[in-house]
């Protein structure tokens, strides 16, 4: 009996009916004020129950209790890296991670993520998939893809709700999909705050940490490609906007952008039951990070990521935003990926259904990039060492030649 189940709902509803029925029945004050107290309960809970129906968000009973209390399946405190290798994990609280384990079914790490840019610090949960600890992957710098909530929301509902941790090991399995390491971050810094992943005038710089700091901590600290062609960005309702947006400003650090139910005009960000303008009013400023216009407003030749752009045909809005969004993109890129889900909404599930797609149209592209990059950092890296060598040759000859000019012996000239 799950929380969608329709026995939970009809056991809800008997339960507060003989509540009520009780209340109606009792001679005594105090027992009626209890059981219209305790009638309160079952009420309460339809309602959430219904909500969370309707977004289609919690499955699960695991799931719920995960969300709410901060655990999510592996979500173990971050694992610290040998340098050397950057395979080997060092031991947490008196336990380690069994390398066994963690080669056939990935490892989820829950870390916290300071930004040197942003000053910001958030909490980070990162999946690295089963071949990070393959030996035959011992030297591989794997792409790297970061997932965005919505709002309100958490980074733990990519692994408790959507369930993308467990969906990536299967697909990989399967040969469906290539390995990446999945970053999925606080992207607001609680639930009651939503940001939009801006950089706020005189406020957090979420922007700056999101597409800066914590791609390159990440790649610093595993064996993860360094933020550009290698790195993907992805994300669901707000997560969406945040995809296109700091795919748009930031197209330099992400080579693919997945927009899943997203929108593409900025509201006003909500701290608590407060809304600010992220803008401080200023028109160009927001122009810049509304993606129906930066997608125009970008100098011929500037980097843009590839869009997949993904939606539900239940949600016509949804689907108007991202028609419109598909067409300003083709004026970049010719192709553009757009999939919708038939009778899809703003829900979990819609989102759920999008997922296999996205990850089998961007991880094979990532690991393809992620090659021509190898290839062209050793490349580089072996003219590097050939003009080392040939400056090195050349210090040789010119210190040669001036030996030989000082040891040399000067014949007298002699008069006929």
């Amino acid at each position: 009996m799950g929380p969608q189940s329709t026995v939970f709902f009809l056991l809800l509803i008997v339960v507060f009916g003989g509540l009520m029925w009780w209340m109606a029945v009792a001679k005594q004050l105090v027992f009626r004020i209890l059981a219209a107290c305790l009638a309160f309960i079952p009420a309460m809970a339809f309602g959430v129950a219904a909500v969370n129906k309707y977004y289609d968000y919690y499955q699960n009973w695991n799931s719920a209790v995960s969300d709410f209390t901060g655990q999510s399946n592996q979500a173990a405190e971050v694992p610290t890296t040998d340098t050397g290798s950057g395979a080997k994990f060092s031991s947490f609280l008196g336990s380690s991670i069994d390398q066994a384990v963690a080669a056939q079914f990935g490892y989820t790490a829950h870390l916290e993520v300071p930004g040197k840019l942003s000053h910001i610090t958030r909490n980070v949960y990162v999946y690295l998939p089963p071949q990070y600890f393959q030996a035959h992957y011992r030297n591989y710098r794997f792409p790297a893809i970061e997932l965005l909530h919505g709002f309100p929301g958490t980074p733990q509902d990519w692994i408790t709700v959507v369930g993308v941790t467990a969906m990536m090991q299967e697909l990989i399995s399967s040969d469906q999909i290539k390995p990446a390491v999945l970053v999925m971050p606080d992207a607001n810094g609680g639930r009651t705050i939503s940001l939009q992943c801006l950089n706020q005038v005189h406020g957090p710089q979420d922007a700056t940490y999101l597409a800066e700091d914590l791609p390159t901590y990440i790649s610093q600290k595993l064996r993860v490609m360094p933020p550009g062609a290698a790195w993907g960005i992805a994300g669901y309702s707000e997560g969406g906007f945040c995809a296109a947006n700091l795919g748009l400003n930031y197209g330099g650090n992400f080579g693919f952008s997945g927009v899943l139910s997203g929108y593409f005009v900025p509201s006003d960000n909500q701290i608590g039951h407060k809304l600010v303008n992220p803008f401080g009013g200023n028109v160009k400023l927001k122009r810049e990070n509304t993606p129906d216009d930066r997608i125009l407003s970008l100098a011929p030749g500037a980097r843009v990521p590839k869009f997949w752009l993904g939606v539900g045909s239940g949600d016509h809005s949804d689907l108007r935003n991202a028609q419109i969004f598909d067409q300003l993109v083709q004026t970049r890129q010719p192709s553009v990926t757009l999939k919708i889900v038939p009778g899809g909404g703003h829900t979990m599930f819609t989102w759920r259904a999008l997922m296999p797609s996205l990850l089998e149209w961007m991880t094979p592209q990532l690991a393809n990039n992620e090659s021509v990059l190898v290839h062209r950092q050793a490349a580089a890296a072996r003219q590097a060492r050939r003009a080392a060598a040939a400056k090195q040759a050349a210090k040789q000859v010119a210190k040669h030649a001036a030996k030989r000019k000082k040891t040399a012996v000067p014949t007298a000239s002699r008069k006929g």
